[in-house]
């Protein structure tokens, strides 16, 4: 089974897709695959993103109530 990959080691890969691209060392088809790849890519980045984004807003919300109740009790 292959190992998930970190948010860091997403960036890296995108960030060598972009250097490769830039580059103008590719044929069309190589740059059209490493294009696909780049934004298959970018949409797990966003995923990961969107789930960090979740996760602080969550816990945002339990600190504001938690500290509202606290204030209460003065």
């Amino acid at each position: 089974m292959a190992k998930k990959e970190s948010y860091e080691e997403m960036l890296t890969k995108l960030q060598d897709i972009l250097s490769n691209l830039e580059t103008d060392d590719l044929n069309l088809e190589e740059s059209m695959k490493s294009y696909e790849d780049g934004v298959k890519l970018i949409n797990k980045i966003y995923k990961v993103l969107n789930s960090y984004e979740a996760k602080i807003s969550i816990i945002k919300e339990e600190n504001e109530v938690e500290f509202s109740e606290n204030n209460e009790d003065r």
